[in-house]
């Protein structure tokens, strides 16, 4: 039987080949349904002319529609008049999918609530200029509600009318909670005042927004979110992050999970609770059907799920098992940018987010002006518009994907990619490419320069002139 100390030996690669070809169909697949507007309803094919119109296998095509399915895009209707149908999907697996990659990475609560502090009080702004009457009674009423334990966060996020916002929003939300799930025991004193605390400054953010306040609703709001971060640095237990924590069946599976998903979740757990241990052994296909009490239908499609997001992988033969992966953050960013895709974030609600990120990143490598790590990283990221492969269309993002790693914040890191895999594609076909690479070069040089110089203050103003330079091509 294999165990979770059975390392894997290198280059064994059984199924890799169809698991990556039916990812690529599932792309495939959804982005065509993005490009016609997200049909809902609407038969994309039976089985049979999606394996023609894809020229792939039986098999390949049904572990590409499990990933559709998986990523709710659309669901195989059997029978007369059936086919893949387009569905509405929800931030389920979005959501699951970014927890996966920031718990694996080691996310801190500082981390969370650094991100929280950039993104929350603009939602609050942008909630207080477009609140409705139907809004103001939404607000009111949760605020109100001594069941909802934090309902103000995630309602502000919607109220903001920006999908980006209100998804990081939420995202962020519930991972935080997670910290104050795990923290020690406190007295029910000391609960009922932190109670009340939490929801008397609720109601003043809200009737901020409500009264239409932004300046007061964004003050307000980053002093509750400062209160916030020093009550859980008081009593959280002592580890700085995530790794371990299980995901929630409601965040995992969603109302109408399969139980593929369900165990898939299970799985996950077990292996954050294990330590991640990367290349070890959870155990034989045997092991696990037992171990979980499923078919081998189940199990498999459980880990045709784990595979895609880089949990773990299956490997076949003599010593073989479930092998524990190592996430890599591109299913999430797929998984989010489909989503805010269907979602229909604007150019505008990408720039918003953007700008917040890339300023806040610009400062905190600033303060690192004199490390040489940051020089020599972003020397080399400056260089790559023109020295990089010919037609890559992510080249002139380097730089920015550069400074975000060395601020520090895996959030904002992989929040960042998000919004630059959605300002892609909302420019596609328009992108200046090679032809503007010097001018990107030299943009990218001045802000670097004004980082090593540490004069935070230009660095910011050049960062914000090339950020709005690249608008034209995001419409």
């Amino acid at each position: 039987m294999a165990t979770a100390v059975d390392v894997e030996p290198p280059g064994d690669e059984a199924d890799a080949p169809v698991g990556k070809l039916a990812a690529q169909i599932a792309r495939r697949i959804e982005a065509d349904v993005a490009r016609r507007g997200w049909p809902v309803g609407e038969s994309l094919g039976s089985e049979p002319e999606l394996r023609e119109r894809h020229a792939v296998s039986r098999a390949v095509l049904r572990e590409a529609i499990r990933l559709v399915e998986h990523h709710q895009v659309g669901r195989m209707r059997r029978g007369p008049g059936g086919g893949l149908i387009v569905r509405a999907p929800d931030a389920g697996p979005a959501t699951r999918s970014l927890l996966i990659y920031l718990e694996y990475v080691g996310t801190s609560v500082t981390d969370l609530l650094h991100a929280r502090l950039l993104f929350e009080p603009i939602a609050a702004g942008l909630a207080a200029e477009r609140i409705d009457e139907d809004g103001i009674k939404t607000l009111r009423a949760a605020v109100e509600d001594p069941h909802d334990e934090d309902p103000m966060h995630q309602l502000l996020g919607q109220l903001s009318g920006n999908p980006v916002l209100h998804l990081f929003t939420d995202v962020l939300t519930r991972l935080t909670t997670r910290y104050a799930h795990t923290s020690r025991r406190i007295s029910k004193a000391e609960l009922l005042t932190s109670t009340a605390t939490s929801a008397e400054a609720h109601r003043a953010v809200a009737d901020a927004v409500i009264a239409g306040d932004g300046a007061r609703a964004q003050m307000t709001l980053s002093a509750h979110l400062e209160w916030v971060a020093d009550w859980i640095e008081k009593h959280r237990v002592q580890r700085s992050r995530i790794a371990g924590a299980v995901i929630e069946p409601e965040m995992a599976e969603g109302p109408r999970a399969k139980l593929a998903e369900v165990v898939a979740a299970r799985i996950h757990d077990d292996i954050a609770a294990r330590g991640w241990q990367v290349g070890a052994a959870l155990g034989s296909e045997a092991d696990l059907l037992a171990r979980y009490d499923i078919s081998r239908a189940v199990l498999r499609e459980a880990v045709r799920l784990l595979e895609y997001h880089s949990v773990a992988r299956m490997r076949r033969g003599p010593g073989g098992g479930l092998i524990i992966a190592e996430p890599e953050p591109q299913a999430s960013v797929d998984t989010m940018a489909l989503f805010l895709q269907y979602a229909g974030a604007t150019a505008d609600d990408l720039r918003i987010v953007r700008d917040a990120i890339e300023l806040d990143t610009v400062a905190r490598v600033t303060a690192r002006h004199a490390d040489q790590e940051v020089g020599a990283r972003l020397a080399a990221a400056v260089r790559w518009p023109t020295e990089g492969p010919p037609d890559s269309p992510g080249k002139a993002d380097v730089f920015h994907a550069e400074l975000a790693a060395l601020a520090g914040n895996p959030v904002l890191s992989l929040f960042l990619s998000i919004v630059t895999e959605l300002f892609r594609r909302h420019a596609a076909g328009s992108l200046p490419g090679d032809a503007a690479a010097g001018d990107v070069q030299h943009a990218h040089q001045r802000i670097l320069d004004a980082i090593l110089a540490g004069d935070s203050g230009v660095a910011r103003q050049r960062m914000r002139r090339h950020l709005d330079a690249l608008i034209p091509w995001c419409h």
